[in-house]
């Protein structure tokens, strides 16, 4: 059984670091400005390519993005994601905010607290949040659970400092897992111990 099927409201906010990080390119020497519009229509790309992976799997989805662009996608209204979800349609998020200086972590809150989300499920390329990089650092250690505070003080880098605090300021768990772990959205629906939690 699918995700989907299980009639859990599934809401996809989409990054485009893949394609181009408006950070980055703004410290190569672009304007700021421009690089951070760069960066948002890459989630749109980006979003058109998991909306047809998804739809070509039978779901029906719904793709509403920050910054206009009706011959693609539908604008973002919330009341409109809020019934899409209700109909049982996937509600891919891009564009991040529509807004420059803003990261797709911050959209992903965003959007989560307006339609009113139980959980922010952040996929990731590690099983979790760690006190140091294990890519680099062997002796970081693994943490399961972690307040919102530590992730500030400690500078965890688990999401930006605006999202983090985002989260905090409204309540909202952030669990982090490995995107590359089979059935791991489904483990974490079910109330299975996977990844980190952030919250309290």
């Amino acid at each position: 059984m699918s995700i989907h099927q299980t009639g859990v409201e599934l809401g996809l906010v989409v990054g485009g670091g893949n394609i181009v990080r408006g950070t980055t390119a703004s410290e190569g020497g672009m304007d700021r400005v421009s690089a951070d519009t760069m960066g948002m229509l890459a989630t749109v790309i980006n979003a058109l390519a998991i909306q047809d992976l998804l739809e070509r799997k039978g779901l029906e989805t719904r793709l509403l993005t920050a910054i206009r662009m009706e011959a693609v996608a539908e604008p973002y209204i919330r009341r409109r994601a809020v019934r899409h979800l209700e109909k049982g349609r996937v509600v891919l998020f891009a564009g991040g905010t529509g807004n420059p200086y803003f990261s797709t972590d911050t959209a992903a809150v965003l959007r989560a607290i307006e339609i009113d989300a139980d959980a922010i499920l952040k996929a990731t390329k590690v099983d979790g949040i760690y006190s140091a990089d294990p890519r680099t650092d062997p002796e970081a250690k693994f943490l399961e659970k972690v307040s919102y505070i530590d992730i500030l003080k400690r500078d965890l880098r688990v999401m930006d400092a605006t999202a983090v605090s985002m989260c905090k300021d409204n309540d909202l768990p952030i669990v982090v897992f490995d995107i590359r772990r089979q059935g791991a959205v489904r483990a974490i629906l079910a109330g299975e111990s996977v990844g980190s939690v952030v919250g309290g």
